[in-house]
């Protein structure tokens, strides 16, 4: 085919293309022969590109005696996109579900959160409360290297 590098993705549909196209089993040996032919696929990616597509299902295996034979037929490949597509929709609901809940509960959280002149002034104290934390413990880092404890750690 093209002399030009191929990307992993094109590999595995070419390779599984083969499979569609012959519609027939092969040993690895056959394949690594056939693949660069008439897929332009190098030998050496051969077993690579075949077992990830035999992770992901879309190439079937099995062991006979003492060879192994690989093979994909259409109708399988569209079984298997079905049972992917079911999955996700699953997953899809079991999310939708999920942010529902999340959102009652923030809608629960927030229900005591209304604005009142009470929570104004609590959150006024807060912030002062914070604020008046934050210049002591800059004055305490001020102070920090006269610190008995810090001396005698340094060996005063």
């Amino acid at each position: 085919m093209s002399t030009k590098k191929l990307s992993a993705a094109e590999k595995r549909k070419r390779l599984e293309a083969l499979f569609h196209e012959t519609k027939t089993f092969y040993q690895l040996k056959e394949l690594e022969r056939l693949a660069p032919k008439r897929k332009g696929i190098v030998a050496q990616s051969v077993k690579d590109v075949l077992q990830d597509l035999v992770n992901d299902n879309l190439v079937s295996q099995d062991k006979i005696g003492t060879s192994n034979y690989f093979w994909s037929f259409p109708s399988s490949a569209l079984q298997s996109r079905k049972i992917k597509i079911e999955e996700l929709h699953e997953e899809i609901n079991k999310l939708k579900e999920k942010i529902a809940d999340q959102q009652a509960n923030i809608e629960k959280a927030s229900g005591g959160r209304e604005d009142s002149a009470e929570r104004a002034s609590m959150l006024k104290t807060l912030a002062e409360a914070e604020a008046l934390n934050k210049r002591n413990e800059e004055e305490l880092k001020r102070y920090r290297e006269c610190d008995p404890v810090t001396l005698n750690d340094k060996g005063y």
